[in-house]
């Protein structure tokens, strides 16, 4: 075999796991675009390296992936970024490739935009044996190795995790809802914010609902509400059409629903661009959690699939 050739086969290997190495690097991130750049270091590294010294390159590359993520979420201004309080995940499109493994629910779990965003409370290391284990699957030998921890680590920073996500899991919601009960309680939520009726709005609430919003990249912190009444009152002064709201979207929008991350979303949409997604955690019938993001660069890799998904007929033709 020619180097030429050789390059071409050791291309197609690296690319056989493009999409398991972006799945890893999402779920460690919470960014589809810090996602694709960690995936293109790694190629160069592949590119780099001996690879007929690589026995098992589907270990290789984990281990080089994993670790090019921890260094990200070291770097102190990855550290800045997130500790200054304007940190979301970026929310996914049902379907995206970047979103599997999904066969089991711990796999799903695992890029639900509740767990992604508790895991900015782990530690590097917790969040990788977290992610290693229950999304990948992958034993305790084989990530002590990938990791350069003992096996007895490995263990321990996995049961903090897990005690972390069963916190989580107990406040956000029920993990997954039925699919027809979750779009019935959006539509109820949509048409009692458009129409002004704040008592049903709270009634949809639980009571320690939490609201977030990234202000459409325009301030320099999340905005943050709790209490029913005051999400109710946020919601509805959000979902009323103005002509000012229809100039600042560009345009009149129609209001899809579509999941997102597994969970029941809004996705407000002028002509084939996404500007604005609402997302929903669903606990005993009522709505957790309301996350409005609207910065472009949180919606790149959503937009990107909404221009090949073929959408339902919209909740709102003209919102």
């Amino acid at each position: 075999m020619d180097s030429t050739t050789a390059d071409r086969f050791d291309t197609s290997r690296f690319e056989a796991s493009r999409n398991r190495l972006a799945s890893l690097a999402y779920r460690l991130l919470g960014s589809a675009v810090d996602a694709e750049d960690v995936v293109q270091d790694a190629f160069l590294h592949w590119q780099a390296a001996d690879r007929q010294r690589i026995k098992v390159p589907e270990a290789w590359l984990t281990k080089v992936v994993t670790n090019l993520c921890l260094d990200r979420l070291r770097s102190a201004q990855v550290r800045r970024e997130r500790s200054a309080g304007a940190w979301l995940p970026e929310p996914l499109l049902d379907g995206d490739p970047m979103l599997g493994p999904a066969d089991t629910f711990e796999q799903r779990e695992s890029v639900s935009l509740a767990v992604l965003t508790l895991m900015e409370r782990l530690t590097p290391f917790e969040r990788a044996v977290y992610v290693l284990r229950e999304a990948f699957s992958y034993s305790h030998a084989e990530i002590a190795e990938i990791l350069d921890v003992s096996e007895s680590a490995s263990q321990q920073h996995l049961h903090r995790a897990r005690r972390h996500v069963a916190t989580a899991r107990r406040r956000g919601g029920d993990g997954e809802a039925d699919p027809v009960a979750a779009r019935r309680i959006v539509e109820e939520f949509l048409a009692a914010a458009t129409s002004g009726r704040t008592e049903r709005l709270v009634a949809l609430l639980t009571d320690d609902v939490t609201a977030v919003s990234d202000g459409a990249g325009l301030t320099a912190k999340l905005l943050r509400f709790d209490t029913p009444e005051r999400v109710a009152a946020v919601a509805r002064a959000g979902f009323t059409p103005t002509r000012a709201k229809r100039r600042l979207a560009g345009g009149t929008p129609t209001v899809h629903y579509a999941p997102v991350n597994g969970a029941p979303a809004m996705l407000f949409v002028v002509g084939d661009q996404v500007i604005g997604a609402v997302t929903f955690d669903i606990a005993d019938g009522r709505i957790a959690t309301v996350r409005g993001i609207a910065a472009p660069a949180r919606l790149t890799r959503l937009n990107d699939a909404w221009r090949h998904h073929e959408p339902d007929t919209p909740l709102v033709g003209e919102w």
